[in-house]
């Protein structure tokens, strides 16, 4: 008779915990279930509470989370570390944090787990100081060698842009598990460190750690920043080989890859295996179709994904604007442009703006381009939008508005050396010589240089740089020679040299000596002298192409008789055969 009542109330205990967990993560019946656990006396139980908490987290209300901590008279580790880690997971990072700082002023000791997850909520914020002071924790409680915080501090130093002591961290791991490698790669990767992620990725190979999902998510990436179709053919074979199942996010990182390294067929191929695919995946076969000029192909890849259903989001109609902007799809922009808000309720962003001035201006309509800018709010009125108003009236060498553009964009980007170069060479071009040595004697004084320019090329696997007059490949004298051999060519086949803006001031020799040595025209020669016949070029910069280059490489393409692609900053453009798949429309 004595043991009766506890029994009894362990099973009402246990019938009321399974009453919470079939309320899930909504509100509303949490908030019933919290009731009748109120009404029974169950309140009081710290299991049922500290459940309620982390589904009522998961139910996206955080005050309601709040409010439930505050009716605790005194909460234990585990229910603090069950809030720190619901609150991380589902995206209230700054509670976690709060929660942290009050576990402390509680006296609770924290464990592993709570430094885990309070680690990732400052990675997620990207807040150095705090997760430095939270490192410190660490170190003090004595969990400095769990490989599960360990790891939790590897991404959060990368996350902060911290990638050396992301590296200081990963290489005193005494064990490494999937999940800090991939960590490492990751942080690399997204601090724009493609080489280094390679790298990273190499020795995690040779350590016999076996690669997931997630890992070739990241290296894709990297190799999408360096534009390497080797490898990223070799990176394809290695998913094959591996046995790994290539999901919706796998195959799109491919997708991307694919397309960023100049085979977009080939992502057409990966996109087409597909079986769940999503929006995202829907929309990096159109960004694909977009960056190398088909816009036709982007446009019927959009209507397939609206057919099936699939909603296209913000990204998406960035996406396929770019496409009609660089395809010159003008009424076809127009229609997507305002069925955005209309059909879908997107409502337009800065990438729209600039993707319809874009479109605007490439396609010869600047007075429209003009209207457009004008008709946007000053909020909207970024220095992207003057941007892509500049480049219109630099492509159709309308002066006196690209001096206006040109004024308005310095004043909003005053330390931008880019746009002193380009309103220099706008003045040149409409002959005010005196406000040419104005603008230089500007960015002298404020110290601004031009970005320097480069071209990559791999050949056998082996990547090489190239800047423009360059002279520090090993082979410089027979590069240039061929080059030099190689223009001559061209000039037999009709080509003329087209004097960059930038070089007024040059004689006419003069310039075409300077223009000749440009970094894609190098890493082109390069190219032709050690590949074979037939093998397709592939070439990235970090700029945007130069008219001259662009008209040089179309005769290289017919002396040559070979395919040449280039991936300058804004898109691909693929040789062949005299034209370029821009149609000279870039």
């Amino acid at each position: 008779m004595v043991h009766l009542p506890t029994r009894f109330d362990g099973r009402r205990k246990s019938a009321e915990y399974e009453a919470v967990v079939r309320a899930g993560p909504h509100l509303r019946r949490l908030q019933q279930a919290h009731a009748h656990l109120v009404v029974t006396g169950c309140h009081r139980s710290r299991a049922l509470i500290t459940k309620l908490l982390t589904l009522s987290c998961a139910a996206g209300s955080i005050s309601y989370t709040r409010r439930l901590y505050r009716s605790l008279a005194h909460p234990d580790s585990f229910l603090f570390n069950s809030l720190i880690k619901a609150s991380s997971k589902f995206g209230f990072s700054i509670d976690a944090i709060v929660f942290y700082r009050r576990m402390l002023l509680s006296r609770v000791t924290p464990s592993s787990y709570t430094f885990t997850s309070v680690i990732k909520a400052c990675a997620d914020l990207s807040l150095l100081r705090v997760g430095t002071l939270v490192h410190s924790h660490v170190l003090i409680s004595g969990y400095s060698s769990d490989s599960f915080v360990q790891a939790a501090l590897v991404t959060f130093y990368a996350k902060s842009c911290a990638p050396r002591v992301a590296r200081k961290v990963f290489d005193e791991m005494p064990q490494r598990g999937v999940v800090a490698w991939n960590s490492m790669i990751s942080g690399y990767e997204q601090n724009g460190l493609a080489n280094e992620a390679l790298a990273v990725f190499r020795r995690m190979v040779e350590s016999r750690v076996e690669p997931d999902s997630t890992t070739f998510v990241s290296v894709l990436s990297a190799c999408s920043q360096l534009g390497s179709l080797e490898l990223g053919c070799w990176l394809h074979e290695c998913i094959v080989g591996s046995g790994i199942h290539v999901n919706a996010v796998l195959a799109t990182s491919l997708v991307n890859m694919f397309s960023r390294c100049g085979d977009v067929a080939r992502a057409r191929a990966v996109f087409d295996s597909i079986n769940d695919g999503n929006v995202v995946s829907w929309t990096a076969m159109i960004s694909g179709y977009g960056m190398h000029g088909y816009g036709v192909e982007a446009m019927e890849v959009f209507h397939r994904m609206k057919d099936r259903g699939v909603v296209p989001n913000s990204v998406t109609f960035v996406a396929v604007l770019s496409a009609c902007a660089h395809a010159g799809l003008i009424d076809e922009g127009r229609l997507v442009f305002a069925s955005m808000k209309q059909e879908y309720g997107v409502v337009p962003g800065v990438e729209h703006h600039v993707c319809m001035v874009d479109m605007f201006g490439r396609g010869g309509f600047l007075n429209e381009a003009y209207q457009f800018v004008k008709g946007l709010s000053s909020e909207e009125l970024v220095p992207a939008v003057w941007t892509a108003m500049l480049g219109a009236c630099k492509m159709h060498k309308n002066f006196d508005l690209g001096v206006e553009v040109a004024e308005n964009l310095i004043s909003a980007e005053p330390e931008n050396p880019g746009h002193y170069v380009l309103l220099s060479n706008m003045y040149a071009f409409a002959g005010r010589m005196d406000r040419v040595e104005s603008i230089r004697n500007v960015m002298i004084q404020r110290g601004l240089k031009k970005q320097v320019g480069f071209s990559t090329i791999d050949v056998d696997n082996i990547s090489y740089l190239f800047s423009m007059a360059d002279k520090s490949h090993p082979e410089t004298n027979e590069i240039y020679h061929y080059l030099d051999e190689l223009m001559g060519r061209c000039k037999d086949a009709g080509y003329a040299a087209v004097p960059e803006l930038a070089m007024h001031e040059l004689e006419e020799e003069e310039k075409e000596y300077a223009l000749r040595y440009h970094s894609e025209k190098l890493a082109v020669a390069f190219g032709l002298m050690k590949t074979d016949h037939g093998v397709t070029l592939r070439i990235a910069k970090n700029l945007r192409i130069c008219e001259d280059c662009h008209s040089a490489i179309k005769f290289m393409s017919v002396v040559t008789n070979r395919e040449i692609i280039v991936r300058d900053k804004l898109r691909f453009h693929h040789f062949r055969e005299g034209s370029c798949s821009c149609l000279d429309y870039w």
